[in-house]
């Protein structure tokens, strides 16, 4: 398949798919800069790249439900593309793909095909054994045949208005961690106390700690919680701050501990490193793409348990279920993976 002149890339969601998906962005701009790029992606997701020069984006909101889908039809009207890249296998997203007309629709391999992943699309890409999400991105660019970078880069720039939020948060002469604690399920969520205890065991060491996450009410009540287990009291920006302001902070931080969630990847964009923890979705598959080696892990455990085999013989991606999975991660493991840090 020849280079696209006009290339149309689908992922709606979420905020972790879509860091993955601008590192694939950057690697088509950089390495095919004569192509253009459309990204169909959610209206949440777009607060969060909407600074990427030379992409069209077209937002689709699905809270309009089967409207959402006839102004796609609108935003698109007219265009017919070289490739369309269907990046998301959740039913939703394959109907859009539906109405993206292209000659080329690039879908995922049979074994990651799903929810009729496949009607959707007449191209796959390569199978490919124990990908992370974000090199399951890559394989499209593969697929098409846009070469390879030396190193996986994400160019997303941070406008400076958001830089200067981030700079009144923060101080220059103090060393912060953030501690964004809440996944998008409960059951992914470390321990309320040990979170406060972390916090604590920074404070000891002249660490400061930020909270940060989302607005929901379900995520500044867990906020408001770990700080009033503290003894010394974290600051809490937990939904005060847009995706972008949020991205700008943490750029600024030394560190970021955060359970299977979207701010440890816009951590990885910025180059902060990670501690993740991960019980119930494999961290190889899903974890701070720059930083396996500071997960703490019980997954492998819990999978065992509840298969009778190891990871490695199970299908790619199967999830461990259970409420308390996450109580596998000890404080005293959190802290290890600090102290290598050397941030005190």
């Amino acid at each position: 398949m020849h280079t696209p002149k006009n290339l149309c890339l689908l992922r709606l969601s979420a905020i972790g798919d879509v860091c993955h998906a601008v590192a694939l962005v950057t690697r088509i701009r950089q390495q095919s800069p004569d192509t253009k790029i459309t990204w169909v992606i959610g209206k949440v997701e777009y607060q969060l790249v909407k600074t990427i020069a030379d992409v069209q984006f077209v937002i689709f909101d699905k809270k309009q439900g089967t409207a959402a889908y006839k102004q796609l039809r609108r935003d698109l009207a007219g265009q017919k593309f070289d490739v369309l890249f269907a990046m998301q296998v959740a039913f939703r997203a394959n109907l859009a793909a539906h109405f993206i007309k292209a000659k080329h629709k690039v879908g995922f391999d049979w074994s990651r095909s799903k929810e009729l992943h496949w009607l959707f699309t007449n191209k796959r890409v390569a199978e490919r054994e124990y990908a992370h999400v974000l090199e399951g991105f890559m394989d499209f660019a593969d697929a098409i045949g846009i070469p390879e970078q030396e190193k996986v880069s994400w160019d997303l720039p941070i406008p400076q208005e958001a830089e200067d939020w981030a700079r009144t948060q923060i101080s220059e002469e103090q060393t912060y961690v953030v501690i964004s604690p809440a996944a998008s399920k409960a059951e992914r969520n470390w321990i309320t106390e040990r979170y406060a205890e972390i916090a604590d065991y920074l404070s000891e060491r002249n660490v400061k700690v930020v909270l940060c996450g989302g607005p929901t009410d379900t995520e500044r009540a867990l906020g408001e919680r770990i700080t009033s287990l503290c003894s010394s009291k974290p600051i809490n920006l937990i939904g005060q701050s847009s995706l972008i302001q949020l991205l700008a902070l943490l750029k600024r931080v030394s560190a970021v501990i955060a359970p299977d969630t979207g701010p440890a990847h816009m951590a990885t964009v910025v180059g902060t490193p990670v501690i993740g923890l991960y019980a119930h979705s494999n961290p190889r598959r899903t974890g701070p793409y720059l930083d396996q080696q500071r997960v703490v892990s019980v997954y492998e455990e819990a999978v065992q348990n509840q298969h009778g085999k190891p990871w490695q013989s199970l299908a790619w991606g199967v999830r461990a279920k259970g409420e308390n999975l996450m109580q596998g991660i000890s404080v005293g493991q959190v802290k290890a993976k600090l102290d290598e840090l050397a941030l005190y």
